[in-house]
């Protein structure tokens, strides 16, 4: 079972990356960028290329398998900037493996390698003493924390809007879970003895390259208040699932930030920086930002008349998938199965999983798997029996301990954010000849 304790790393991995650290390895590089097309996971269907102008019906996305260096086969979205999403089969287990763990750059030269023995990690902007850590002064130098915690692109599900926006047409799965160890954001902040007046930290990454034309925005740079609670839950994680990350992760180091969308979980950190007046770049400006309204929605005709004001994107909204069984086959009637999937919340806890075989006209209680932690995926299962021949509709709702309640009702706005709308799954039951 995963570690869960705060410091419990299996020793072999630390010593393993304290090594390579130790004589300027660069654990993940990898030279060939361009992803050679592959199979998908076993019994998989390729998908068309393209759904539109409607909702995408699928869980995933459309795009084709790739493999690319320390890689699983997955699902290519784009590749400049790298886009990969998860296959559906790899979210059956509450911690997914870090070579199916999906991708999303915003720049497109990402690096394809990292000197160890060049790197560091600077600690600057309006403190009283910068700082620069090498990889093995960040182990070495503070206790390690570790925290489960779901990483979710702000646009996971962008292909159910209705109407479609533009970026990247994820289906369910750019997102993944995972145990991150590292050091906490706090403590690095405090050995730099961050200034009074200080009003932001902001964090860049080793990617650079044209963003959108016109825009300023060849870094990608992100900031959150300096008196933002999720500060002191937010760790710069070396390990994930007590591995060295891998280098499309983030290798050597990331944010996380806990309970937030991944737009915050920088990777490659390697600057961070105390400002003094609001960070106003691209990226926070004008770009991951979502209406001021109830759960982030408005529409076409608003944003286009200017009548929406928004705010940065921050947590993410209470959500529930069933994983299997997921349709491909035919349930013999009177056989008994079991409904698995998983559920999370940026909020907390989720408390309570509901499950419904006619759409959600009627509900049960799932049973909930292991408590992981509040920001985890938490697995839920319940068994079910198609008790006549036909398609039935199985619907999950998530609950959590804020008591958010996931809905029924779909969401949009001009990003493709914060889509928590509940999913159906069709299956059909027949007669066994």
């Amino acid at each position: 079972m995963m570690e869960r304790m705060i410091g419990k790393i299996p020793r072999r991995n630390v010593l393993k990356l304290l090594g390579a650290a130790g004589s300027g390895l660069a654990l993940a590089s990898w030279a060939d960028r361009s992803g050679a097309f592959a199979q998908g996971p076993a019994g998989a269907k390729q998908l068309e290329s393209f759904t539109g102008p409607g909702a995408n019906p699928h869980w995933n996305s459309v795009g084709p398998y790739v493999t690319e260096p320390q890689k699983a086969p997955l699902m290519l979205l784009t590749d400049r900037p790298v886009q990969l999403e998860t296959p559906r089969n790899y979210f059956r287990t509450v911690f997914t493996p870090n070579e199916a763990f999906y991708a999303r750059w915003h720049l497109g030269e990402i690096p394809n390698g990292v000197d160890l023995a060049e790197w560091r990690l600077r600690v600057e902007g309006n403190v009283n003493k910068p700082l620069a850590f090498s990889l093995s002064e960040l182990m070495q130098k503070f206790k390690p924390a570790s925290v489960a915690a779901v990483n979710q692109c702000s646009g996971n599900s962008r292909s159910r809007l209705q109407p479609r926006v533009p970026g990247g047409q994820w289906g369910n799965g750019a997102m993944g879970n995972a145990m991150w160890t590292g050091v906490r954001l706090r403590e690095l902040l405090d050995a730099a003895r961050v200034k009074s007046g200080s009003v932001q930290v902001q964090f860049e990454g080793l990617d650079t390259g044209a963003g959108p034309k016109g825009m300023g925005s060849n870094r990608f740079l992100k900031s959150l208040e300096l008196t933002n609670t999720a500060l002191d839950e937010t760790i710069v994680a070396y390990l994930m699932n007590g591995e060295p990350l891998p280098m499309l992760n983030g290798f050597p180091v990331r944010l996380v930030a806990p309970g937030y969308f991944a737009t915050y979980w920088t990777k490659s950190l390697s600057w961070i920086r105390a400002l003094e007046t609001p960070d106003d770049n691209f990226w926070m400006k004008t770009a991951y930002r979502i209406p001021d309204t109830p759960r982030g929605t408005t529409t076409p005709e608003d944003m286009k008349a200017g009548k929406v004001k928004t705010i940065p994107i921050e947590r993410m909204p209470v959500r529930s998938f069933l994983i299997s069984p997921d349709g491909s086959s035919k349930i013999p009637v009177g056989l008994g199965v079991t409904l698995c999937g998983m559920a999370f919340s940026g909020y907390g806890k989720v408390v309570k999983v509901e499950v419904s075989d006619d759409g959600g006209s009627s509900w049960r209680a799932a049973e909930l798997g292991e408590d992981h932690g509040a920001y985890s995926f938490r697995s839920w299962q319940a068994p079910w029996t198609p008790k006549t021949a036909g398609k039935y509709s199985i619907t999950a709702r998530a609950t959590d301990e804020k008591g958010n309640v996931q809905p029924d009702e779909a969401v949009w706005n001009a990003g493709g954010y914060l889509w928590n709308k509940i999913e159906k799954q069709e299956l059909v039951a027949g007669k066994a000849n």
